[in-house]
């Protein structure tokens, strides 16, 4: 597959992604069960990833959505900037942060210090793909999808200068 200048090839296929995600939300039906839950999604790359975990929710639950930013093209600008914030009463509520892929955790740093100040009565992330050999955080994902190596991917919400978030795949650069 070609974007822009760059060639990507399959890498993790809808019906793994799927089954992952299927996993993840069996552990945190399990873990909250009879609890209050506020799902808070990442924007833009953990569209697709919230909508697929939602469907397979049985908890009484509210879901928002933030938007934060990190990446110019490949890569890590090193500063994350809040475009949307958080517009949910979170008080005393579990909050579980899910995100489309945690590399080095400086969204999640962010996140927490958005997420922290309203008082939650807890706070996790799920995310569907986890880059631990990248991570730099203090907050690791307590629900990880799938761990992969450190490379550059897009696709099921992923993108590449914003494009390619619309595939059902997820591919890797070549």
């Amino acid at each position: 597959m070609q974007i822009k200048d760059k060639r990507f090839e399959l890498y993790i296929s809808e019906e793994e992604i799927l089954n992952s995600i299927q996993k993840l939300a069996e552990r945190i039906n399990t873990d909250y069960k009879g609890e209050e839950i506020v799902f808070v999604g990442v924007l833009n790359g953990a569209f697709m990833f919230a909508a697929d975990l939602m469907k397979d929710i049985n908890l009484e639950c509210e879901i928002s959505f933030v938007k934060v930013t990190s990446y110019k093209g490949t890569s890590s600008t090193g500063k994350v900037h809040e475009l949307i914030g958080l517009s949910t009463d979170i008080k005393n509520k579990h909050v579980v942060i899910l995100e489309d892929i945690v590399d080095s955790g400086l969204t999640l740093s962010k996140l927490y210090s958005m997420i922290d100040h309203n008082s939650p009565k807890s706070v996790e992330v799920a995310t569907l793909l986890y880059k631990p050999e990248a991570f730099q955080g203090k907050y690791p994902p307590k629900y990880v999808g799938l761990e992969i190596p450190n490379k550059f991917i897009i696709g099921y919400g992923l993108d590449y200068l914003e494009f390619g978030r619309n595939t059902r795949d997820i591919y890797q650069i070549t």
